[in-house]
């Protein structure tokens, strides 16, 4: 008669699983955004989120029929973007911003930024991917 370690068993599964959890979260440019739709947009910003793995700006754009539509551009992570020089303090509601970057690939108001524009002329890349 064989003896199963039951905890042994049970702790491989948890060190699998808290292991893969990260890899399932991220994801890659690819899976995601089109490299081939690049995408400049000009608008309002209304929230912006400083997590990781991404942060991410929010902005109203107003398209040419005069409808506003609130854009999710996704950044680099917060420490990358301070390594960049920005700070959250950087990004206060109401800026105008122009961001360049990539659409998603399902069509949805989201993009990948590559850089950010300020009124004031500094331009940043946010490295999203």
């Amino acid at each position: 008669m064989e003896v199963v370690d039951e905890e042994a068993i049970w702790s491989r599964c948890r060190h699998t699983l808290l292991w893969a959890l990260p890899v399932v979260a991220h994801h890659s440019f690819s899976a995601e955004f089109d490299a081939t739709k690049p995408i400049t947009l000009k608008g309002k910003l209304t929230k912006m989120d400083w997590v990781n793995p991404h942060g991410w700006l929010y902005i109203d754009v107003t398209e040419p029929e005069g409808k506003v539509v609130n854009w999710a551009i996704e950044a680099g992570s917060p420490n990358a973007l301070l390594r960049r020089g920005l700070r959250q303090t950087d990004f206060p509601i109401g800026s105008e911003l122009i961001i360049d970057g990539y659409r998603s690939k399902n069509g949805s108001s989201t993009a990948n930024g590559t850089s950010v524009k300020f009124a004031d002329g500094r331009n940043f890349f946010l490295g999203a991917s």
